[in-house]
Parts: structure tokens; sequence; C-alpha cells
């Protein structure tokens, strides 16, 4: 007989398994990157946490573990960029799958954003969080999740416009 843990996982993975995919999709802007760190957050998760919470707070504890795991990734990669000057800009590829149209123009855009501004807009416009919700999830202040959050929509709102009128001249507006 399965432990009662072992339901939650597969209740869970089940249920919400795609879900938390395109989270980390959102964060992480690489779809195999994004099954990896589902995959390590639900490990990291149940391997502490073995019973006592039912599949919604077993959701939480998961994506505050994607969360936590996509900034130590981003941390690690500033580390390297630092070393090891990057030769090529990671492309982020439709696979057909998971993202699509708009969905895929903004994955793009939020790649230019920091680690931890991109972390903020997603939980805040995707996953629907409050500013006190998203502070607790990361670790960090209110103020400081709000500053995250300005300054990341001020780049965004900066490349729609610029896409706009590099669209614009390419239609044949800038004659």
């Amino acid at each position: 007989m399965a432990a009662r843990w072992e339901l939650v996982v597969a209740e869970l993975v089940a249920e919400r398994g795609e879900a938390l995919v395109r989270y980390a999709l959102l964060l992480s802007g690489d779809e195999e990157e994004a099954r990896d760190m589902v995959q390590d957050a639900l490990t990291a998760t149940f391997g502490r946490l073995r019973n006592g919470f039912a599949v919604e707070q077993a959701e939480a504890y998961v994506r505050k573990a994607i969360a936590n795991r996509f900034l130590d990734r981003a941390r690690r990669g500033q580390r390297w960029r630092r070393i090891a000057p990057l030769v090529t800009e990671r492309e982020l590829v439709d696979s057909g799958s998971t993202l699509t149209g708009e969905r895929l123009d903004m994955a793009r855009r939020l790649q230019k954003l920091s680690p931890r501004e991109r972390a903020c807009i997603v939980l805040r416009y995707d996953e629907d969080r409050t500013v006190e919700q998203i502070a607790a999830e990361l670790g960090i202040s209110a103020g400081a999740v709000k500053r995250y959050l300005s300054d990341a929509l001020g780049k965004l709102r900066g490349m729609l416009t610029q896409e706009a009128e590099r669209d614009e001249r390419t239609m044949g507006g800038g004659a």
C-alpha cells in the first residue's frame, strides 16, 4: 500500500503538473529546464515533508521550491557570466506544446528582465498573488516586491513601445 505522501504526489502531478511546468517555464524560458525545476522542487518538497498536508498545501510548497530553484540557478548563472562571457544568446523555441503566440512573445520579453523582476511579475500577473504573498514566497520585503514590479513593468512597457515603433517602420509607416 502506498504511503499517504505518495498519494498526494501522484494527485498533485496528475491535477496540477502541467500548471507547475507552465509556471516554471515562465520563470526559466526553457521547457526542459522548467521540467527539471519542477522535478527538483517535487523531490525537495517531498523529501522533507512527507505527511500531514493536502494537495493544495503541497502545491504551494512546490511552487515556492520552484521559485527558489529558479533564483538559485539565476545566481549561479550570474557568477558564471562574470567568469566566461556569453558567446550566443539563448533562444526561446516554441515547441508547439506549451507556449504559443502572445505567450511566447511575453516569455521572450520576460527573459530580458532580472531574475527577481521576472519572478515578481510571474507571481503577480500569472499566479495572481498579492504583494505580501510574493514577499513571503521570495523572502523579501513588500517594498522590494513593489520596486521589482515597478522596474519590470517599466522595462516591459519600453520593450512594447520599441516593438510597436519597429513594426510601424517595417509596415511602411516611416516612409
